[in-house]
């Protein structure tokens, strides 16, 4: 069990990387990339997205770090 949910922090940790290295800066990031056009007045409803799924995994990896220490 240790060891599976060990993997899955690694796999978990890495994702969580990707996404926050996917969002834009002060000028750049998806806009920079060309993802999505840019949009005046808010938030791309691509970027507000991407927010939703980075909290998400950013939970999952919180609860994940619980389990490893109370299994450890």
């Amino acid at each position: 069990m240790l060891i599976a949910l060990a993997v899955w922090h690694v796999l978990v940790s890495i994702v969580l990387i990707v996404l926050v290295l996917m969002h834009s800066g002060r000028d750049t990031g998806f806009t920079g990339f060309g993802f999505t056009p840019a949009s005046q007045g808010g938030q791309h409803i691509v970027e507000k997205n991407l927010t939703r799924v980075t909290v998400v995994v950013a939970v999952v990896f919180a609860l994940n770090t619980i389990g490893l220490f109370y299994l450890l």
